[in-house]
């Protein structure tokens, strides 16, 4: 029998973090994160983790892992959270995925291989790394859609590590990388209860901005400011929104206001293409609009009760 397991997933700021907690006091479970700038340690305003009073004593795995500097990939995960989902299947805890990270989530529930049948070539990411510091990330990015328009359409131009390994992939196999991006078992390696929140748009969007603003007056600017003094160069974690887009301020030729403006922008952007993730790429077993109608909790943990008593 496969091991059960609760997801959470759904956009930015929809109240994720909450019902996770909830529900592992419901269920005597734990949380793992399914997020993927939260596995970076002293990030924690800009990446909205949880607090130690927030969690009211539910244990939070796969949080505060890495350095900044360090680097974490979807298989980095995957092999982490699968580890953890059976360690807590060992204590009889029930297994809570919370996260808003797509790409995660779905390497998690099915076996994937983002492109893995290609050996890595330092010398052409070299390359491909030198020409993205010489041209920039959008003439990295062109290259890409000029080999494989779907690819190019799933990956952000700023995330230039995942488009020099497509590039990577096209260059070792012949091959377009968006045909391994597809390239899943049908079948979830878990008996998985996917929980998808989502609100109205309007609302979600104004759940967002007041979120930044809430994150500034805690001190965001400082968290940035040390993030970008202690770690020079290009690492993977000020790549994450709430960080990169203070750049241009701390060089002194950006306004403040722009760069907050920025984040709330980026943000909102981040959460209509969740959104659109989750409902292209999941089998969703129930929606849910908890800032809305938070009564609907009884509802979920009634479906929930059944789906672990359930064969």
């Amino acid at each position: 029998m496969k091991d059960k397991i609760i997801v959470i997933v759904g956009p930015t700021a929809v109240g994720k973090t909450q019902l996770g907690i909830t529900l592992a006091k419901s269920f005597n479970g734990e949380v793992i994160n399914g997020d993927s700038m939260q596995v970076y340690e002293k990030l924690d305003i800009g990446t909205a983790k949880v607090t130690e009073d927030e969690a009211e004593g539910i244990a939070h795995h796969l949080i505060d892992i890495k350095t900044p500097n360090e680097s974490y990939s979807v298989s980095d995960f995957k092999k982490d959270a699968r580890e953890k989902i059976a360690a807590l299947g060992d204590k009889g805890k029930l297994p809570i995925i919370v996260g808003g990270t797509g790409l995660y989530i779905e390497s998690l529930l099915f076996d994937m291989t983002h492109g893995g049948k290609a050996e890595p070539n330092p010398a052409f990411r070299e390359e491909m790394t030198r020409f993205a510091h010489e041209k920039g990330r959008e003439a990295l990015h062109q290259r890409l859609n000029e080999k494989d328009p779907k690819a190019a359409a799933s990956i952000h131009p700023n995330n230039a590590r995942r488009v020099i390994r497509a590039l990577e992939v096209i260059h070792e196999t012949g091959k377009p990388f968006s045909d391994y991006q597809n390239e899943r078992k049908k079948e979830p390696v878990f008996d998985a209860y996917v929980i998808a929140l989502d609100t109205e748009r309007h609302v979600l969007y104004d759940r967002i901005n007041r979120r930044v603003d809430k994150m500034m007056d805690k001190g965001l600017l400082l968290e940035v400011s040390w993030l970008y003094e202690t770690y020079k160069g290009d690492v993977q974690s000020k790549k994450g929104i709430g960080y990169k887009e203070f750049q241009g301020y701390l060089r002194g030729d950006q306004a403040y206001d722009d760069a907050v403006m920025l984040v709330k922008q980026h943000s909102r952007n981040y959460a209509k293409r969740q959104l659109t993730w989750f409902k292209n790429r999941f089998q969703v077993t129930e929606w849910a609009d908890l800032v809305q109608n938070p009564t609907a909790i009884e509802k979920i943990k009634n479906n929930i009760q059944n789906f672990i008593e359930g064969d």
